[in-house]
């Protein structure tokens, strides 16, 4: 989608902000946004020590402004100041089982955060207002603000909302807050700016160094060859590799702005809403199957070590995609095995033989879109 015509017309030479672009989704979308000719205006905490934002040295190559999105202030000058086209709202506690550690910060972090980004976007459409200018702007939740519906249900966007945990909890305020924003101050039909919200599966790709998850913690103990363990190797998760929702974002945004532009209500209602991307069926595996197809591109022993004081989380997780294959046209390009050995390869590649970590993110990026 590097070279999708549809999306560099959409992109090329606009303005997009995006929010945590020094963590592992954001330094994706920010590189893959810069590789489509944007000019990005990224927000976010500094990243961390170890970080795919640094690999690819994106800090000289956008506009880098540290700040916390719990400053409503300061985020609401910053985003207007950038008088953007397009803004991606990806910043987030983007863990849950340091959720249970510090539940304000998530709560704070998630909540409160996104209700700033969406005050923040108010404001631009009471300043767009008798103007040309429109933005379209895509915020990301998770897949686990639903509501626990059993076993093998995969969740559609109109399931409750819900949460027994912090970090699922954050994820379905966040929702019924962008809903309730959408509602009173940002509807698309008549204003300027269109807000969407987003969300997917557990993304995999090369890069990712956070603390607690599965597929950065089975690489740090394979770079040093110990035996990877694994807490819950049952676990059932929607796997997918990072660009494909990444490629849903940036085509529902492209899609929200041309309605806006062509003054098209019936498609802006239709556009701002939530959409969920996820993997194909035969994506959704146990924790066992991720790790052991990882083994496959670097042999290595993993050992179940189990926590009876873990914190509980879902055993099974699916969603449905079908809207935004009919509203959108979009659906995944990658199946299970392909997404984890390109995973796989960028580490292996990166870590191993010494590979430009800008150079084998550019690769699966173009091979995306090819």
């Amino acid at each position: 989608m590097a070279g999708n015509p549809l999306l560099r017309r959409a992109y090329a030479g606009h303005t997009v902000v995006v929010t945590g672009h020094t963590g592992f989704k954001g330094a994706w979308l920010s590189e893959w946004l810069l590789m489509l000719g944007a000019r990005v205006v990224g927000i976010a905490q500094p990243p961390r020590e170890r970080a795919l934002f640094t690999a690819l040295g994106l800090e000289p190559r956008l506009q880098h402004h540290m700040i916390d999105i719990r400053d409503a202030d300061a985020l609401k000058r910053c985003i207007l100041d950038a008088a953007p086209d397009y803004v991606f709202h990806l910043a987030a506690q983007s863990l849950v089982r340091p959720a249970f550690g510090d539940p304000v910060a998530t709560l704070s972090t998630n909540i409160m955060g996104t209700a700033h980004v969406l005050d923040a976007l108010r404001a631009l459409d009471q300043r767009y207002a008798g103007t040309h200018r429109t933005c379209a702007a895509v915020l990301a939740t998770s897949d686990k603000c639903y509501a626990s519906l059993g076993a093998d249900q995969p969740f559609h966007e109109d399931h409750p909302l819900g949460g027994h945990d912090p970090y699922s909890a954050s994820k379905a305020a966040a929702e019924i807050v962008i809903d309730a924003y959408r509602a009173s101050f940002l509807r698309p039909d008549g204003g300027k700016v269109s807000v969407a919200s987003v969300r997917a599966g557990n993304v995999i790709g090369g890069g990712d160094w956070a603390p607690e998850r599965i597929l950065p913690d089975c690489i740090r103990n394979l770079e040093r060859g110990a035996t990877i363990p694994v807490r819950n190797p049952e676990a059932t998760r929607p796997w997918q590799h990072v660009l494909e929702p990444l490629g849903g974002y940036l085509t529902l945004a492209a899609r929200q702005h041309q309605a806006l532009q062509d003054g098209d209500a019936d498609a802006s209602r239709a556009l701002a809403s939530a959409f969920n991307f996820g993997p194909e069926a035969g994506a959704s595996q146990r924790v066992r199957e991720l790790v052991t197809e990882l083994l496959r591109h670097w042999p290595g022993e993993w050992a179940h070590q189990a926590e009876t004081s873990a914190p509980q989380e879902a055993e099974n997780l699916a969603i449905d995609w079908s809207k935004a294959e009919q509203v959108l046209g979009w659906s995944p390009r990658w199946g299970f095995s392909e997404a984890v050995a390109r995973t796989a390869l960028w580490y292996r590649r990166h870590v191993v033989e010494g590979a430009d970590a800008l150079e084998l993110t550019r690769g699966d990026i173009n091979a995306y879109g090819s």
